[in-house]
């Protein structure tokens, strides 16, 4: 027992925590004057970036402008400040719109920042877990599955501002949604829908003409200047902007857009959104949120960890994944406080991070900076953005992240099992929620692995009178059951099946283990079953070639404690074994 004990603590991960890892790395490298300029240069444009998605993404999401880019200044600084991965940009991204929105449907924005910070804690303890290198366990058709169904829950949602469409209440489930722009069809205004279409027009082309500049500051800058000059000289014609859709509450007095102040802090469930929802901190409130958290938290783990791969991808770097996590988690508990939204590794902005040469994650801690810059300075310039420029901005986000081709190559050439996980998973993410599409897409995953390594397992009877080799013939007393690949709950039955095949002049049985890599308990459960079967007939029984774990488990069994029972380390030596205990019983029998 006490040995049990010793083994599961030594299994036990060691809980640690390395913060400024891909700092304290770079700087023991070396960081010179040269790299202090890049990486100010680089964070910059990620700021660009970041800006407008930060706005739009909260915007999605049910929460004010500001609280998009409150996450860009807080949770961008913070992780890249404390992470593992030199290159990883941390923000709001558009795969939490779909876990996000509900949540402030039901308990407004206090609710939403406490679901975040909830996600934040659970973050920090699969960091302290090391459960970080399990991500990447997660089957591909499960990730684009979900992903791709996030993307068309997103430019469903952004129909609505991209056509100037009035609906009252968009519902949370997405045919609900659909239901709500068809009947709001008559409410579609034109000039919206021509700001929309300009601005998806300057993202698409603009990239073609120049990269230096950033196609979002571009395209929401001209638009912006455009529909502020026909509203100044029409005053008829009537835009949408984030300077009429949200209004503020400061110590100064009220504004429309953002406040032009520092992040105030403050409690998260003490936030109220422009409708003044109060939300109620409680144990009930922290059940209910819990399986919101835990969806964010997965999901940002998922998206940080994978942005990060990318980044080492194209830097020729390599991240620690506990440390992001940690750091990610620390990020979003802290967030929160701040007003900010949940925030995880973003792959677009990581990589332009990369693109305009960043040397180090002082880059996106200057983007974090300058974001922070521009909301003194700006922030009374921001009322003036089209809510159909944001929505146009948002539906290319979800183009970009749909994955189209990696989908349509899933559905060319994988086998027929994945192209099903891909779809359920799919369509249960856009009919339900992302936790739904994901659970059943990984159980789905997993059981058609199982199936797979239970084809790989077989059991071949070599009967008596054979040989097994050309050294080896085995005697008519004798058979040996050779078992090849993992025995494993998904194969035991199988394997089981055949091991009862036995005779009543079969004296003696030998079980070839030597390519067995992995037996579980279940596995051991029907070796032991198929053994005292065997053993009831006064038979014999010999393993050979018993490999390390599979060694370990038969050992803290009573399998071997049985006189019957032997180990040998070859089937010639298990043969000479049982002829010599035959001879010997028949000695016994003859006197």
């Amino acid at each position: 027992m006490k040995r049990r004990y010793s083994e599961l603590k030594s299994n036990l991960p060691h809980l640690k925590f390395s913060p400024f890892l891909a700092i304290k790395i770079k700087i023991k490298e070396g960081y010179t004057g040269s790299d202090l300029k890049d990486d100010l240069m680089a964070g910059l444009i990620v700021a660009l970036v970041a800006i407008p998605l930060g706005m739009a993404l909260a915007i999605a999401s049910g929460a004010p402008p500001e609280s998009g880019l409150y996450t860009v200044i807080i949770g961008g600084g913070l992780v890249a400040l404390l992470g593992g991965s030199r290159f990883q940009v941390t923000g709001p991204t558009a795969a939490f719109v779909v876990i996000l929105a509900p949540i402030v449907g039901k308990f407004g924005l206090g609710g939403l920042l406490f679901a975040g910070m909830l996600a934040g804690i659970l973050l920090v303890v699969m960091g302290l877990l090391k459960l970080g290198q399990f991500i990447q366990f997660i089957p591909y058709p499960v990730t684009t599955g979900f992903t791709s169904g996030i993307a068309v829950v997103i430019a469903t949602i952004q129909l609505k501002d991209f056509f100037g469409l009035k609906v009252a209440q968009m519902p949370d489930h997405y045919f609900g949604r659909i239901q709500a722009l068809w009947d709001a069809r008559n409410t579609f205004a034109p000039t919206e829908l021509g700001v929309g279409l300009t601005t998806l027009f300057i993202l698409l082309l603009w990239p073609k003409i120049n990269k230096k500049i950033p196609a979002p500051i571009l395209a929401l800058g001209s638009v912006t200047i455009g529909t502020f000059l026909l509203s100044k000289y029409f005053p008829d014609i009537s835009i949408s902007t984030i300077g009429n859709r949200f209004h503020f509450h400061t110590f100064n007095g009220e504004g429309n857009g953002i406040p032009q102040t520092l992040p105030v802090i403050n409690l998260p469930w003490n936030f109220k959104d422009p409708s003044g929802y109060s939300f109620s901190f409680n144990f009930e409130s922290i059940r209910l949120l819990m399986p919101s958290a835990f969806a964010i938290a997965m999901l940002g783990a998922i998206e940080s960890l994978l942005s990060a791969v990318v980044a080492d991808g194209m830097a020729k770097t390599k991240h620690d994944p506990d440390s992001e996590l940690m750091a990610l988690g620390i990020g979003n508990i802290i967030c929160p406080f701040f007003g900010g939204i949940a925030a995880t590794g973003a792959i677009a902005r990581t990589a332009t991070n990369i693109r305009f040469g960043a040397k180090s994650p002082f880059a996106s801690i200057f983007h974090a900076i300058f974001t922070l810059f521009a909301i003194l300075v700006f922030a009374p310039y921001v009322s003036y953005l089209p809510m159909a420029a944001m929505a146009a901005l948002l539906i290319l986000v979800a183009y970009n992240m749909s994955e189209i081709k990696h989908f349509g190559h899933i559905l060319k050439a994988a086998p027929l099992s994945d192209v099903w996980v891909l779809l359920i998973c799919f369509g249960l993410t856009v009919a339900f929620d992302m936790v739904t599409g994901v659970s059943v897409g990984v159980m789905l995953a997993a059981l058609l692995f199982m199936k797979r390594m239970a084809n790989l397992t077989s059991v071949k009877l070599t009967s008596g009178g054979s040989s097994v080799s050309s050294a080896v013939s085995i005697p008519p007393e004798i058979v040996v059951y050779k078992i090849e690949g993992p025995l494993f709950f998904g194969a035991a039955e199988k394997a089981s099946q055949v091991l009862t095949q036995i005779t009543d002049d079969i004296k003696a049985v030998i079980f070839d283990l030597s390519d067995v890599p992995v037996l579980d308990v279940t596995g051991l459960v029907a070796l032991e079953s198929a053994i005292n079967k065997i053993c009831t007939k006064k038979r014999n029984v010999f393993l050979v070639g018993i490999r390390a774990q599979p060694q370990t488990l038969i050992d803290r069994s009573d399998i071997l404690r049985d006189h019957r029972i032997g180990t040998s380390r070859s089937i010639s030596e298990a043969v000479d074994q049982a002829r010599h205990l035959m001879v010997s019983f028949q000695a016994v029998e003859a006197d």
